[in-house]
């Protein structure tokens, strides 16, 4: 696991403030509706960008940019992260991790520190199909853990789900519902089709409108506020 990517700039999840983004390869998940296929399954393709680097150019950026998205493919993962996540905090930026939760040792790590201002977890399907998501197994207890460090407060978050069509349906939200009840935001985005991992969900038709506001009333029941993105 490396740093394969950096970005200028874009919108961070605070009103009217703009972030860097740093791209992450390698993942504990291969979905096959993964919008970032080659940091997953051929991280080799792309250049390493040097922490060093990367610390540069954000010392550069700092009078004019507000914090630092780490993304990926899987951030926690990367032996770089804890260092990068404590020097970009010493810059005096905000810093927001986007993970999928399946290693909250991490992130427990990282929120002791107080060196996270921002979590946006992933959450994929029911937690009963996890097991669709990846080649080999992977524990649900990890994911319940990751929830449950971010129910118990203390730092801003929110949870999201991409609703793919056939793994994310009714019975789906009902089953995430349970497990993040009492959560304060759940995100529900369109799901787009191109550039998916796999190529059998290039060719899905996303939820309509329609569909993703009913989607969008069930996880409604669960949590304090339930909203659509990307339609």
């Amino acid at each position: 696991m490396a740093i394969k990517g950096f970005q200028g700039t874009s919108l961070l999840d605070y009103p009217g403030r703009i972030a860097s983004l740093v791209f992450f390869s390698g993942c504990n998940l291969t979905c096959p509706f993964c919008h970032n296929p080659s940091l997953v399954l051929a991280p080799e393709t792309l250049d390493d960008y040097p922490l060093e680097a990367v610390l540069e150019d954000l010392e550069a950026r700092r009078e004019f940019i507000d914090g630092v998205v780490m993304t990926g493919g899987e951030p926690t993962l990367a032996p770089e992260l804890v260092c990068l996540a404590e020097q970009v905090k010493d810059l005096g930026l905000l810093v927001k991790i986007d993970t999928n939760g399946l290693a909250p040792q991490v992130l427990e790590s990282l929120l002791q520190r107080r060196w996270l201002d921002f979590v946006a977890l992933d959450l994929k399907t029911s937690p009963q199909r996890y097991g669709e998501l990846h080649r080999g197994p992977v524990s649900l207890g990890v994911l319940r853990r990751t929830v449950e460090l971010l129910l118990q407060g203390g730092m801003e978050y929110e949870l999201r789900t991409t609703c793919v069509p056939g793994l994310v349906e009714k019975r789906d939200i009902e089953a995430l519902g349970k497990l993040v009840s009492g959560a304060s935001r759940w995100v529900l985005q369109q799901f787009v089709p191109e550039h998916a991992l796999d190529d059998g969900c290039s060719a899905l038709q996303p939820h309509s409108p329609e569909a993703m506001e009913d989607l969008r009333s069930v996880a409604a029941g669960y949590v304090d506020e339930a909203v659509l993105r990307g339609l």
